[in-house]
């Protein structure tokens, strides 16, 4: 789940620091900045990593034209329940539901709906978090329901790999804008577009954490050195046209500002001393 860029505060804005439901459980927690996860506390966040991971890769295998969005959330609400943990989503600044669900020319935060019927030829985003002992787990998928066109094939393609061209870059000692930079400089040499308007995030026993990970170069923050420890949610967001967005009446569903499509995928990711460790891993369930 997305937060918006610093310089920006919209009325629906995702406070990298405001607790939500699942974490006034386990009791408010203020943010200290950047954390650095234990071993103990890496092994919390790999539990709760890998149920975001199974429930969406079983949402990439059950999903199909006929369902409605609210279908979709539904099951990952009770999958991760299933599992022990709480949806981490439901409640975060009163939103309704368990996922975002975002089709086509919505980019981020679309809510689930009982009247909203997928279709073949749809391009799907699905956005989820779990929350258990403790800690939380984030990662989003695009998802195409064949058939469909070679351009919505390729922004998939694109926006899947700009995302692991960023995680690439994570190791200890390398810097953020190294994520941003590689990020950016894949999507622009392919065509398409990055959204500047949200950023991926520290991610742990708060849903938002520090830092806010760019996947643009900017020198409106920090260019904060990674850690071993720390776990980031990487989640670049790929529009075929303009990188403008525009927020809609509900105050939470994000469209692209020419109506053209949008991709995104994000994964959990924990800094290690030699590279990294992708938590929310669907190859690994």
């Amino acid at each position: 789940m997305n937060i918006l860029t610093a310089w920006r505060s919209p009325a629906q804005s995702f406070s990298r620091h405001k607790s939500n439901k699942t974490q006034d459980k386990a009791g408010p927690r203020p943010s200290k900045g950047i954390e650095i996860k234990s071993k103990r506390e890496i092994e919390l966040m790999r539990e709760s990593s890998r149920i975001v991971a199974t429930v969406l890769k079983e949402i990439a295998e059950m999903i199909a034209p006929g369902m409605t969005t609210k279908d979709i959330d539904t099951y990952a609400e009770k999958r991760i329940r299933e599992m022990g943990a709480i949806p981490s989503f439901k409640g975060y600044h009163n939103f309704p539901a368990s996922i975002c669900i975002s089709i086509n020319s919505e980019v981020v935060h679309g809510i689930p709906s009982p009247k909203r019927v997928i279709k073949a030829g749809d391009l799907v985003k699905v956005d989820t978090g779990a929350y258990k002992n403790g800690f939380h787990g984030d990662s989003c998928i695009t998802i195409p329901i064949p058939p469909v066109s070679e351009r919505v094939a390729k922004l998939t393609e694109v926006a899947e790999k700009a995302l692991y061209a960023g995680i690439a870059q994570v190791r200890a000692g390398n810097y953020l804008m190294d994520i941003a930079g590689a990020i950016e400089d894949f999507v622009k040499t392919r065509g398409f577009s990055v959204v500047e308007d949200f950023t991926g995030h520290g991610v742990g026993r708060n849903l938002h954490e520090e830092p806010s990970v760019f996947n643009f170069r900017t020198h409106q923050l920090p260019n904060v050195r990674l850690r071993a420890g720390m776990t980031l949610a990487i989640e670049p967001i790929i529009n075929a046209g303009s990188k403008q967005v525009r927020i809609l009446a509900d105050k939470w569903t994000a469209v692209t500002v020419d109506n053209q499509l949008s991709a995104q995928f994000e994964h959990t990711v924990l800094v290690t001393e030699d590279g990294y460790e992708i938590l929310t891993d669907r190859n690994l369930v």
